[in-house]
C-alpha cells in the first residue's frame, strides 16, 4: 500500500514499497484531536479500505493518553501510526518499543525531534516530497557532550532550530499527497485535504502566503477531480458531491447564520470595526446603511434573504469593506455541494468539526466527542455536521462576548515581554476554555482584538499568554502563548520552550501533556512565580 515516504525523510530512494497488506500486519492508528488530523485520518481510513488493511483507531488527546495506549496495545501491533503526534519528542526514549516495533509519524508540529529524523529503522517520518526539512548533519549534532556543554554555553535561552525545521506541513495535505502518487485519490480525500488546510489557516498555524501557495495546488486537483460539462451538470444525482473554488467572504458560518450575528462573532470585523465599543455598533450600522442593506433582511437567517439582494451580496459587502478599511474580506476558498441542496465552505466544517470535538456536553464515555467529530466529516451524516455548526455558533458567541468583557475591562496587561490575559472562575462560558483549542482561538481573537484597540505601538508587536482555570479541584489552570499579531509575523511560536525554562527553573508543577508545545498546564498556587521566570527569560 505505502508508496510511501518510508527511511529516513531526505534519502534519496523517498519512494520504496512496503505495502502493510504484504506483511498481512494489523496497524494501529493514534489521532490527536485536531481537525486536521481528523482529516488526515479520514484519508488513511479510505486508502487503508482500498488496501484491506486492517486497524484499529485510538484517540489520543495528549502525551499521556499516547503512552497509556502505547502500553496497552504494544504486544499486539508491531506498526504504529502517528497523525499529528509524536514528531516533537524523542520517541524511543519515551515509548522504549522493541526492537521490531515501527512508528510511521504524520505530523504538523514543529519543530521535528532530530533523533527522529536520524532513526533509519523504527521510525518513518512521512513528509511532502518537497518539504526540505533543512536537517543539520548526523555529526553536526550527534558528538562528544565536551563540545555539547560548550555549545550550550554560547547558546541563548532563545534560541530556535532553523525556519525550515519549523515550517508547518498540514498532516490531510500529505496524506492526500500519498494518495494522489498512489493513483488513489477521490474527491472525498481531495475535501477532506482542503478541510486540513483550512483549520491551520483558521488556527493561524501558517502564513497567509503558505495558505495561498497551498490553495494553489489543491486548486488544481479541484479542477482534474471536478470537470463536467452543462449537460452533465444538469443530470447530478441528489448524493453526488462537487467541490468548487471561490472567492468568498470572510465571515464565519453566514449562510448558516445571519448575516448580523456572523458579521459580530467573525474575529477580523468584530476587531477591525471595533464591536465592543459603543462607538463600534454604531460604524457597523454605518457599515450596513452603506452597503444599503435593511436591518429586517441583515438579521434574519441568510437562506430567507431576498434573493435580488443576496445575488450581488458578495460585490456589495467587499465594496463597503473598502471603505472602512477591511480590505482582506474576500478570501480565497473552496465549497462542497452535495446534491442540489447542501452547500458548505471549508470553514463551515472547520467550526463545526472542533465545536463537536470540544463539546463540554456530557455525552457518555471522552471519546464520543471525537467520533462524533469523525463521522461529521462524511457526507451521509449532514445531521452531525448541523449539531456541529449550532455548536460553533455558540462557541463564537461565546469568544466574542469573553473578548469584549476581557478589553472593556482591562484584562490584558503589558508584562513587559509579552501581553498577559487571566481568566477568572466565574466567568461566563469558562468551562469552554479549559479545552485546548477553543483556548487557542479565543487568544487569537482577543490579540487581534486587542492590537485593534490599544494606541500603544508596543503593545501592538508583542505575544499573548493566556490562562484560564483547568480542573477547580485540582486547582490547575491551562495556559497558552501565541506569536505576535502582525502582518510580517511568520507565525513561529517559541513558547514551548520558554514554559519548559521557566518551569523548570521555578520547580512550577507543570504538566506538559499537550501535542502543541505552547500549550501547558499549571497549579494555580505557583502561576505567580512562573510567569516571574517567563518575564525574566524572554526581556
Amino acid at each position: 500500500m505505502w508508496a510511501a515516504f518510508l527511511g529516513p525523510v531526505f534519502a534519496p530512494d523517498f519512494l520504496c514499497r512496503i505495502p502493510f497488506r504484504v506483511l498481512r500486519a494489523r496497524v494501529l492508528l493514534l489521532v490527536a484531536s485536531d481537525v486536521d488530523a481528523l482529516c488526515a485520518c479520514k484519508i488513511l481510513q479510505a486508502l487503508f479500505q482500498c488496501d484491506h488493511v486492517q486497524y484499529t483507531l485510538v484517540p489520543v488527546s495528549g502525551w499521556q493518553e499516547l503512552e497509556t495506549a502505547f502500553l496497552e496495545h504494544k504486544d499486539q501491533f508491531k506498526y504504529f501510526v502517528f497523525i499529528n503526534c509524536g514528531a516533537n519528542v524523542d520517541l524511543l526514549e519515551i515509548l522504549q518499543p522493541e526492537e521490531d516495533t515501527y512508528f510511521f509519524v504524520c505530523d504538523s508540529h514543529r519543530p521535528i525531534n532530530i533523533v527522529n529524523v536520524y532513526n533509519e529503522t523504527q521510525i518513518k517520518l512521512l513528509v511532502k516530497q518537497d518539504d526540505d526539512l533543512d536537517v543539520p548533519a548526523y555529526d553536526d549534532i550527534f558528538r562528544d557532550e565536551e563540545d555539547e556543554e560548550e555549545d550550550s554555553e554560547n547558546e541563548s535561552d532563545g534560541s530556535e532550530p532553523s525556519d525550515k525545521r519549523r515550517r508547518f506541513e498540514e498532516s490531510a495535505m500529505v496524506m492526500f499527497d500519498l494518495a494522489w502518487i498512489m493513483s488513489k485519490d477521490l474527491n472525498d480525500m481531495l475535501w477532506w485535504a482542503i478541510v486540513g488546510l483550512t483549520d491551520q489557516w483558521v488556527q493561524d498555524k501558517i502564513t497567509q502566503m503558505k495558505y495561498v501557495t497551498d490553495i494553489g495546488i489543491l486548486q488544481r486537483h479541484v479542477s482534474r477531480h471536478n470537470h463536467r460539462n452543462e449537460d452533465e451538470e444538469n443530470s447530478l444525482s441528489i448524493d453526488c458531491m462537487r467541490i468548487a473554488f471561490e472567492y468568498d467572504l470572510r465571515l464565519a458560518l453566514y449562510q448558516h447564520w445571519s448575516l448580523y450575528e456572523s458579521l459580530c462573532n467573525t474575529s477580523y470585523t468584530s476587531a477591525n470595526l471595533k464591536l465592543w465599543s459603543v462607538q463600534g455598533q454604531k460604524r457597523l450600522q454605518e457599515f450596513l446603511a452603506d452597503m444599503g442593506l435593511p436591518l429586517k433582511q441583515v438579521k434574519q437567517k441568510f437562506n430567507s434573504m431576498d434573493i435580488s439582494l443576496k445575488e450581488n451580496l458578495r460585490e456589495m459587502i467587499e465594496e463597503s469593506a473598502n471603505k472602512f478599511g477591511m480590505r482582506d474580506l474576500r478570501v480565497q476558498t473552496f465549497s462542497i455541494h452535495f446534491g442540489f441542496k447542501n452547500k458548505f465552505l471549508a470553514s463551515d466544517i472547520v467550526y463545526a468539526t472542533a465545536s463537536l470535538m470540544e463539546s463540554i456536553e456530557k455525552e457518555g464515555p471522552e471519546t464520543t466527542n471525537f467520533i462524533k467529530a469523525l463521522d461529521s466529516l462524511s457526507r451521509g451524516n449532514l445531521d452531525k455536521l448541523h449539531q456541529g455548526l449550532d455548536l460553533a455558533k455558540k462557541q463564537l458567541r461565546a469568544i466574542q462576548q469573553t473578548v469584549a468583557s476581557c478589553i472593556c475591562t482591562n484584562l490584558v496587561i503589558s508584562q513587559g515581554p509579552f501581553l498577559y490575559c487571566s481568566l477568572m472562575e466565574g466567568t461566563p462560558d469558562v468551562k469552554l476554555f479549559s479545552k485546548p483549542v477553543s483556548l487557542c482561538l479565543l487568544s487569537k481573537y482577543l490579540l487581534k482584538s486587542f492590537v485593534c484597540s490599544t494606541k500603544n505601538k508596543r503593545c501592538k508587536l508583542l505575544p499573548l499568554v493566556m490562562a484560564a482555570p483547568m480542573d477547580v479541584e485540582q486547582g490547575t489552570v491551562i495556559m497558552v502563548g501565541i506569536p505576535p499579531e502582525t502582518e510580517s509575523s511568520d507565525k513561529k511560536n517559541f513558547f514551548g520552550r520558554a514554559f519548559e525554562k521557566a518551569a523548570d527553573s521555578t520547580n512550577s508543577r507543570t504538566l506538559h501533556n499537550h501535542f502543541d508545545m505552547s500549550i501547558i498546564e499549571l497549579k494555580t498556587e505557583d502561576r505567580s512565580k512562573f510567569l516571574d521566570a517567563l518575564i525574566s527569560l524572554l526581556s
